[in-house]
């Protein structure tokens, strides 16, 4: 498979500094190689630079760096679109506003082929807040409300397409505020709580997610948030809730996906270097995008005893 590799360092949607050196701690702990050594042919594409911020005002007096997410999502929107035309984008974050442009950009690709785009959101929060209803303020809990089309989003660039909500299955959530519980139920996005996936298991779930791509002939965007994964396997992230997915539930995830042969962009997200503790969680990211593509138990190097 053809894949481009490309860096989004975004930090300024996160209430912690770190996450723009993301990028450089997954080159660093050996993406590219990785999946050279799978088999893809692996183009980096650099590092996406935004234009300069204009001013912008909102009502929202909670908002914070509204017009640097806005000028990312305008260049990550460009840049998802440019690198998506026959080849598969993986795009190194920097924290999940940068999504708010990635999935932008992928859902006009799908669009102009003709396709339904789904997406899985692989994380512990749905970030389905609008402008109007983050608390927080941190943007990086937005970018699925505006992909999706959901109002209040005017200061933001124009959909060229949106990503019906229906198409979306929340995995492994277990922080979701008041307002986007009532957004996500209205708009009928799927979410698989943890406590869904301890109930009914991750497999059986994703299964059935799986089987409405492919019945739908849709194209698969992945959204990898740190945070999905249990804090005690994925430290290096600065919103950490306990109870994510363990080790084998992540690759299982991963490796599902693998052989389902849809998916077709990815994100990795919210990867904070300054909270890592010797490149730990940047290798479990690396293991787990292998996993993703194509990588095997078989194919692991292992201790011999």
């Amino acid at each position: 498979m053809r894949c481009r590799v490309i860096g989004a360092p975004v930090q300024d949607g996160a209430s912690q500094l770190g996450c723009e050196m993301g990028p450089s701690a997954l080159r660093t702990a050996g993406l590219i190689t990785a999946l050279a050594e799978l088999g893809h042919d692996v183009s980096d594409r650099g590092t996406v630079i935004p234009p300069q911020p204009r001013s912008i005002r909102h009502g929202n007096r909670a908002l914070k760096a509204l017009p640097e997410i806005v000028a990312w999502t305008v260049a990550l929107s460009a840049a998802a679109y440019e690198v998506s035309e026959g080849a598969m984008p993986i795009f190194l974050g920097g924290d999940h506003s940068l999504s708010a442009g990635t999935l932008a950009g992928i859902a006009r690709r799908a669009a102009e082929a003709g396709r339904p785009l789904f997406v899985l959101w692989l994380d512990a929060h749905p970030d389905f807040h609008t402008l109007d209803t983050t608390a927080s303020g941190n943007l990086h809990g937005v970018p699925l409300a505006y992909a999706s089309g959901q109002p209040g989003f005017e200061c933001f660039p124009a959909l060229a397409a949106r990503v019906e909500p229906e198409r979306i299955c929340v995995f492994g959530a277990r922080s979701v505020d008041p307002a986007e519980r009532a957004a996500l139920t209205a708009q009928g996005v799927t979410v698989h709580d943890m406590r869904a996936i301890d109930e009914h298991g991750a497999a059986p779930l994703l299964r059935d997610f799986i089987a409405r791509v492919e019945a739908g002939d849709g194209m698969l965007h992945v959204s990898l948030d740190v945070d999905f994964l249990d804090p005690e396997v994925a430290p290096a992230v600065g919103t950490t809730v306990p109870g994510g997915a363990t080790l084998r539930e992540a690759h299982l995830v991963m490796e599902m996906l693998s052989d389902s042969g849809l998916v077709t962009s990815l994100d990795i997200v919210e990867l904070n270097p300054f909270l890592d503790e010797r490149g730990r969680t940047a290798k479990l990211l690396v293991d787990l995008t292998a996993s993703l593509m194509g990588r095997r138990i078989m194919d692991r190097p292992t201790r011999s005893y």
